[in-house]
Order: C-alpha cells, then sequence, then structure tokens
C-alpha cells in the first residue's frame, strides 16, 4: 500500500451528469487508459495522472481489454494502482472496460460471439483485480455476429455480477443502435451509455444518432475529442519527443500531418487563443457545449494534462460567430 489520500476537496472541483435516465451521474471529464498507461510507458507517471485526476473528481476510468500496448498491459497496471493506492475508494469510482477487437489468436478472440465476450471480460477482472467492473462494452459492431447473441451476453455478464450496466461502443448505425437499445430493453437490461469518436473534425455522429440515444435515454461519452492529439498546438512547430506521433507503436505517424492539415489547426488555435484557452481546452469544450454528450473522454500522458482538461469546466459557451468560424475552418 502507498501513502496516497485522495484529496478531500476533490468533488467541489468537478461537474457531474446524469448518463441517460439511469441513476448514474458521470464526470463530465473522464479519463480514458488507451495510450501512456501500458507497458511501454512509465509507471510511475500512470499512477500520478491517475492519482491527480481523482483529486480532481474524475471518478470514471476508461479502459479497454487490448489497451495498451501491450495488450492487457493498461488493465493490469490499472490493477496494480487500484490495488496500491485506490481500492479504499472502489466505491467512489466507475470503472469501464470492452471486448470487441483483436484480442488473442483463433477464432474466439475478437468481434462480438458470447464466448468471446464473456472470456475477455474474465480476464480483464482477473488483470485489475476486481469482482466486477461498472461498465462493460461491446466494442465494434460484429457484421457477421447475430445481434442478438451479442446483446443476450451483455445481458448474461450482468445477470452473472461480472458487470453493473452495459454500453456499446463505435455503433454510427442509428438504425443497428436502436435494435441493440431494444433488445437490450426487452432482455431487462437496459443499454447504460454509447461510446462513439466525435471532435470538431470527426462529425458523424451529428446524423442522428445523438437523438436517437437521447430518445432511447442513453447516455453519450465521446472519445478522440483531440482527434488523436491532433486538435491541440503540439504539432505546430517540431514534433516533440514523447508525443503520440513520435511514439513508433501507436498507429499515428508522421505523414498524418499534411500542409492543409496544419493549417487547419494553426487556424483553430487562433480562434482558442482568443478565447483564453489553448486549442485542447476549446476542442474539448466544443464537444462538451452540446447537451446531448454526457462526458468526454480525454487521454492524458502527464498530471498536468488532467488539470489543463479540468480548467475547461469554467468556459464551455461559445458565442455564434465563434462556432460559425470553427465549422468554416473543419468544413
Amino acid at each position: 500500500m502507498s501513502d496516497y489520500v485522495a484529496n478531500p476537496n476533490r468533488y467541489t472541483t468537478m461537474q457531474y451528469q446524469r448518463c441517460g435516465r439511469s441513476g448514474i451521474k458521470l464526470p463530465l471529464i473522464s479519463l480514458g487508459l488507451w495510450q501512456n498507461f501500458g507497458g511501454y510507458d512509465p509507471f510511475e507517471t500512470a499512477r500520478a495522472t491517475l492519482h491527480k485526476a481523482f483529486d480532481l473528481g474524475v471518478t470514471h476510468f476508461d479502459l479497454a481489454n487490448n489497451y495498451g500496448p501491450p495488450y492487457g498491459s493498461a488493465e493490469a497496471n490499472f490493477g496494480r494502482i487500484l490495488k496500491d493506492d485506490l481500492v479504499v475508494y472502489r466505491d467512489e469510482l466507475i470503472i469501464s472496460t470492452k471486448a470487441g477487437f483483436d484480442m488473442w489468436p483463433g477464432p474466439y478472440g475478437d468481434w462480438g460471439s458470447r464466448k468471446y465476450l464473456v472470456a475477455s471480460l474474465d480476464q480483464s477482472l482477473e488483470r485489475m483485480g476486481l469482482d466486477y467492473v461498472d461498465i462493460f462494452y461491446h466494442h465494434r459492431p460484429d457484421p457477421a455476429t447475430p445481434l442478438e447473441e451479442t446483446m443476450s451476453a451483455l445481458d448474461y455478464i450482468v445477470r452473472s455480477g461480472k458487470a453493473l450496466y452495459v454500453g456499446i461502443s463505435n455503433y454510427y448505425s442509428t438504425e443497428l443502435t436502436q435494435q441493440a437499445s431494444q433488445i437490450l430493453r426487452d432482455l431487462g437490461t437496459p443499454c447504460l451509455i454509447h461510446q462513439p469518436r466525435y471532435n470538431i473534425m470527426d462529425r458523424r455522429i451529428e446524423n442522428g444518432l445523438l437523438q436517437t440515444l437521447e430518445s432511447e435515454g442513453i447516455g453519450c461519452i465521446a472519445f478522440s475529442v483531440l482527434n488523436q492529439g491532433l486538435l491541440s498546438d503540439k504539432y505546430l512547430g517540431q514534433i516533440p519527443a514523447g508525443s503520440r506521433i513520435a511514439k513508433a507503436h501507436t498507429p499515428m505517424k508522421a505523414d498524418h500531418l499534411t500542409d492543409q492539415l496544419l493549417h487547419k489547426i494553426s487556424q483553430l488555435n487562433d480562434i482558442a487563443l482568443a478565447r483564453g484557452q489553448s486549442l485542447a481546452q476549446m476542442a474539448l469544450a466544443w464537444v462538451l457545449r452540446n447537451d446531448s454528450v454526457t462526458t468526454a473522454l480525454c487521454g492524458a500522458s502527464r498530471p498536468e494534462q488532467v488539470e489543463d482538461s479540468v480548467k475547461v469546466l469554467g468556459h464551455l459557451d461559445f458565442s455564434s460567430e465563434e462556432l460559425a468560424r470553427i465549422d468554416h475552418i473543419a468544413s
């Protein structure tokens, strides 16, 4: 056990919002552990970042079976920090994980079969040292497995006590989302939350999905709100060491930074500076300005980035002129 003691004023910093029509409230800022918390990253930095997040009232920590890299290492590291530092606060935390992407070899380590989802969650619980997670997601639609099988697996997982709630992620079809929601409702395990990608540059969920989530009573947690770090000022000069693009084991590469994209980032940065924010803060505020978004899922490579994200809660409003300029640049 460490000597970590949580900030007694942690709940005066954060704002919380009800998730759909459930009894759960989520912090407006949630911490995602996709990158920066795996086996290739400094463990003590990960620990300090989790400490800082909880000290600022961030109660929701989001993982998946294959987060790392390597696969499983983010859950293992989180489990170690939970055991050493946060276990006494377990009932104050919302811990989520997912399955749906490639995890282990063979036909049963991917997609959306009942076998894969149940086995994956059992492995995740073991890595994190938990009896249950608060939210378990199906990570992406499976075109080959019947939706009824996937949703019934989620229902079984709740009834078996391995998760309190279930959700779906990357279901961008409004029709498929409605079907999944109806199946779960009929089974008696309503869909709590949907996790789609949403940012200034990627607005596909404005195709009617947000309205569908509202009508179905499903919360929305947006991921990639900074477009994997592109909606920040870090790439306006030389690519900084330690950034996502500079890491060999991440999908982001330097050739993603085209002159056209950098010009757009520079223009957006000018708007942010005029607002008294960093570009990253403005991008986060832009997502949270939408009342249909319950919480924004933010990554962080160090504690200071969590602090910067939480500061945005004091300035979420936009003028109509600012929104029009952002729309024009992003188009």
